[in-house]
């Protein structure tokens, strides 16, 4: 029995597996924080995140070309670093991720039945688990359903917060200055760089497509294609909902609030779109979730069949080609978790992992521009640098308890190799 994982998703699914994990329910919630760190120049954090990502997707893109394996980073670590790199890069991402996941099974709860919460969650772990479990088809397919209502939502939210008489574009902010932002008065560059850091973790879903490699029809035209597609589809989508709900709200109200987008159009007299926003926001979170556990079975598969994790996770099913076992173990750990923790308030670390995950990629695809074009190192170095520094202007218990996860992860493999 072949161990290999079967390729069935062409240039539009992927992409649609990028928009899902990309349009989850931080562009519901992560507008607030940044616009708190950034004040007036949130628009200018939103074009620092992007760039950054753009640099990350392309050595990502790159790389999948040579390494068509489900894995993503975790594999191009290890083929073109050694094999520290790799296990740092996938122990970050399983590690951070699976944070990620409870978090947003529980968003869903929260949005869906905020009473049983902690019930909703697993409820919708075990049904994502399982839809993944027949096939990376299926998964795509509700990728897409989910997609369109998440799109549906966040149009009528654009259109009804510039319509309205509470829009003013005096709000989107005059640009850098050197005191701390502020509604309408300038932002320092640090606030900013922070902004950036919290909205990066955002566009971090088109990773989804590169750990999938191996199940891309055709991954040397595909992924190259997929990745930058995605990711400007979301950045155009981002900045149309940051200009609506800013020049709504402002700085200032934006970055003290809680649901951003409800509060938007219920200022701009649309009351009656909230619950609409509410359950824009719960599919929002089952997309992310759906697209999360993806990506971390297929992670763990990489790792297992190196022997990094225990070689019964590498199994594939025979009939469905999806590593089951993998998707079963993480199912079960996102769910125990869901039902026991609340982790909302402790993934800080996660954006400090996915960017130090980048930051690998980039350092992995700078090793292969010397055959390649001089574009691949230029990108693979504003995005090294670009990862670094957003790493640390996050807040300090996120580089704290980041920083803590990776140490961690490289006294667990120190151990391993003695």
């Amino acid at each position: 029995m072949t161990q290999e994982l079967r390729r069935t998703l062409g240039v539009f699914d992927a992409v649609v597996v990028g928009l899902g994990a990309m349009l989850g329910a931080g562009v519901f919630v992560a507008l607030g924080p940044a616009a708190g760190a950034a004040g007036s120049g949130l628009l200018w954090g939103l074009a620092v995140a992007a760039l950054v990502a753009y640099c990350n997707a392309m050595s990502s893109a790159r790389l999948a070309v040579d390494y068509p394996a489900s894995g993503g980073t975790y594999v191009y670590g290890r083929e073109r670093l050694g094999p520290f790199w790799g296990w740092l890069a996938g122990w970050a991402f399983v590690v951070g991720k699976t944070a990620s996941c409870a978090a947003m099974a529980l968003t869903v709860g929260a949005y869906v039945w905020p009473g049983q919460a902690h019930a909703v969650a697993v409820g919708a772990v075990v049904v994502l688990t399982a839809v993944n479990y027949g096939g990376v088809q299926k998964s795509a397919t509700l990728t897409r359903v989910i997609v369109a209502v998440v799109l549906g939502v966040l149009a009528a939210v654009v259109v009804v917060s510039l319509g309205s008489d509470a829009a003013d574009a005096g709000r989107l902010g005059p640009g850098l200055g050197t005191e701390a932002g502020s509604e309408g008065g300038p932002a320092s560059a640090h606030g900013v760089l922070q902004a950036a850091g919290l909205l990066f973790f955002a566009f971090a879903g088109y990773a989804r497509i590169t750990t999938l490699g191996e199940e891309v029809r055709d991954p040397a035209r595909t992924i190259p294609r997929a990745v930058p597609l995605a990711l400007g589809l979301v950045l155009a989508v981002y900045a149309c909902v940051a200009v609506a709900v800013l020049s709504v709200l402002g700085a200032g109200e934006l970055g003290r609030s809680a649901a951003p987008l409800a509060d938007a159009v219920r200022a701009a007299g649309a009351s009656w779109l909230v619950p609409v926003v509410r359950v824009g926001a719960a599919a929002a979170a089952l997309g992310a979730l759906l697209a999360l556990i993806l990506g971390i079975s297929r992670t763990t598969l990489a790792m297992a069949r190196d022997g990094h994790l225990p070689r019964a996770l590498a199994a594939v099913h025979p009939r469905f080609r999806v590593p089951h076992r993998a998707e079963l173990a993480v199912g079960a750990v996102v769910a125990v978790l869901a039902a026991t923790v609340d982790v909302r308030g402790a993934i800080g670390f996660s954006s400090f992992g996915v960017l130090a995950y980048y930051a690998i990629a980039n350092a992995s695809a700078w090793t292969v521009g010397s055959v390649g074009s001089p574009g691949v190192r230029i990108r693979a170095a504003v995005g090294l640098v670009g990862c670094v520094v957003l790493a640390f202007a996050l807040p300090v218990p996120s580089v704290v308890t980041g920083a803590a996860v990776l140490l961690l992860g490289a006294a667990l493999y120190a151990v391993r190799r003695r």
